[in-house]
């Protein structure tokens, strides 16, 4: 059979998924493009009598875009029949479009960039139970980003110590705190104690600041146990969970999606780069995004432009666009979101209260700030490292220089002394 039509245009209902190609030596692009198109849909690698021509009529995708890059890439869009997906079910979807095709011999590279999905796939989803506006909601911040720190170090605290750091950058000024991705349940600090004494020191700080405070326990694990992890951050007064999106997998965050027992989600993307950062091979971490905004994240991990972390500015832009807004024009490829409601951007990696300005300047006001090392590496602690954050960003917003800002500030001015 053969899938590439360049005079083919896409019907609505159809699924779009956009690839780099980079074929084998010795194949040509058009064949490499059509055993992509057959493999990941209706086809094999040979003649097959059990094709009937009902199947090769309704459910045949077409390549109807094809368009050299550099170093013999190409970027190719396949319009895929509706009818091969099932509604509602992520992993089906990648089983498809992200599955035997990476392991085929005649293609040297391939790199999932993103999808466009149709108004009715979107329906089989429930999208983000609170996004931006709900986060603002809950937080109680209107009007400028919302600042968290992580817990450090990741791992070795008891939960006690693990609550009294919290308590600090609370106490300064942040509004999140969150675990960091690979603290569970561990032989020092076990889960259940942890949240429940870093809860106990949340409504502490609460009490004396007179300002919401948020803490984002992991609970990441099988996929049972998590939901019992949730229905104790709920018991205690949680307002949200943090789940590490691709070490769980997608259906076991569908399984949370459904059972969030009203909670929130936070998305952390940890392992996202063993896919996501070969250019020309794996997953783009757009692609991922788009996919857990489709599921029901209501923050996500994207990357910083800066700090630490590879991730070129202009792609973390395109995806912080493609899960804040409404609709994205991505590659001239358009994704009208529908009814699914935005996710709001978490920044995060190597920052500190230096980067202030220019973290307002690239993400704006919707976006959540984190520091780990630029809260807890202040020379003068944690709590100090919170204040001299919420010292950045007031005079950020207000078009003020850090530097005049830390002449009457001294913990934005021992930061500069630090990081300057």
């Amino acid at each position: 059979m053969d899938y590439i039509n360049l005079d083919y245009k896409p019907k609505k209902s159809e699924l779009i998924a956009e690839y780099l190609v980079k074929p084998a030596p010795h194949v040509t692009i058009d064949f490499a493009v059509s055993q992509i198109a057959a493999e990941s849909s209706i086809g094999t690698w040979t003649t097959i009598q059990t094709m009937k021509p009902r199947i090769a009529k309704e459910l045949s995708p077409h390549v109807f875009s094809i368009k050299r890059k550099t170093n013999n890439r190409f970027l190719i869009r396949i319009a895929y029949p509706i009818a091969l997906f099932e509604k509602g079910n992520a992993p089906q979807l990648l089983s498809a479009l992200a599955g035997n095709i990476f392991g085929m011999k005649i293609l040297k590279e391939l790199r999932l960039e993103q999808f466009i999905f149709p108004k009715e796939y979107l329906k089989g989803f429930k999208g983000p139970l609170y996004g931006i506006q709900g986060v603002r909601a809950i937080t109680k911040v209107k009007e400028r980003p919302l600042l968290g720190t992580i817990v450090k170090p990741k791992v070795g605290l008891d939960p006690i110590e693990h609550a009294q750091v919290a308590g600090e950058a609370w106490a300064g000024g942040l509004d999140i705190v969150k675990d960091d991705e690979n603290l569970t349940s561990m032989s020092f600090n076990d889960f259940k104690r942890r949240v429940k004494k870093t809860f106990e020191k949340r409504d502490m700080i609460e009490n004396l600041t007179n300002e919401k405070k948020i803490y984002l326990p992991n609970v990441t694990a099988e996929t049972f146990e998590m939901l019992r992890r949730v229905e104790y951050v709920k018991s205690l007064g949680g307002e949200y969970v943090m789940i590490d999106v691709l070490t769980a997998g997608f259906g076991a965050l569908q399984t949370l999606r459904d059972n969030s027992n009203g909670l929130a989600i936070h998305a952390h993307r940890a392992m996202h780069a063993a896919l996501t950062r070969n250019p020309g091979h794996g997953i783009s971490m757009l692609a991922l995004a788009q996919l857990l905004r489709l599921i029901g994240v209501d923050q996500l991990h994207i990357g910083t432009a800066i700090g630490k972390m590879q991730g070129p500015k202009k792609e973390v832009k395109t995806i912080f666009n493609e899960i804040e807004l409404p609709a994205y024009v991505s590659n001239e490829m358009v994704q009208d979101w529908g009814n699914i409601k935005p996710v709001m951007a978490v920044c995060s990696g190597g920052l500190h209260p230096l980067l202030m300005p220019q973290l307002l300047k690239i993400f704006g006001k919707d976006a959540i700030f984190q520091f780990g090392g630029g809260c807890h590496g202040h020379p003068n602690g944690t709590r100090a490292g919170a204040r001299a954050l919420r010292q950045a960003l007031d005079a950020a917003l207000n078009n003020i220089p850090l530097k005049k800002a830390a002449e009457e500030r001294p913990e934005l001015r021992q930061a500069f002394e630090k990081w300057g």
